[in-house]
C-alpha cells in the first residue's frame, strides 16, 4: 500500500483510469463527497469485496486517512495490487484540492 497526498489523487486521477473508493458512512457522505468515487462504507468492505476488481488501481479515501490505511491493508490482505490510502481525507481534498468540498 502506498500513501497519495490529496494532490497527488488529483493528477492521478487526470493521467489514468483508478477506482477511488470512499469507506466513509452514509452520514459523512451526504456532508462531503467526490464526483465519481465509488461509496462502499468500511463495515460493508467484506461483504461487498466481490464488487470491486482486483486488478484494478484502487485509492480508498475516508475523512483523515486512518479508516483509508485499513481498509487499504484489507483489500492487500485479498489480494489487490495497487493499492493507495489518500493521507488527510476528503478534508485534505478540500483544502489543497476543491475548497468547494465541505470540511467537518
Amino acid at each position: 500500500m502506498k500513501i497519495l497526498t490529496a494532490t497527488d489523487l488529483k493528477a492521478r486521477l487526470d493521467a489514468a483510469p483508478l477506482t477511488v473508493l470512499d469507506v466513509r458512512t452514509d452520514e459523512e457522505l451526504a456532508i462531503a463527497s467526490l464526483p465519481g468515487a465509488r461509496h462502499i462504507s468500511m463495515q460493508e468492505l467484506p461483504a461487498r469485496l466481490g464488487e470491486l476488481n482486483p486488478a484494478e488501481p484502487v485509492a480508498v479515501i475516508c475523512h483523515h486517512g486512518v479508516r483509508s490505511e485499513m481498509a487499504a491493508r484489507f483489500l492487500e490482505r485479498n489480494g489487490f495490487t495497487e493499492v493507495y490510502s489518500v493521507g488527510g481525507g476528503i478534508d485534505a481534498w478540500s483544502l489543497d484540492v476543491d475548497g468547494s468540498v465541505p470540511r467537518y
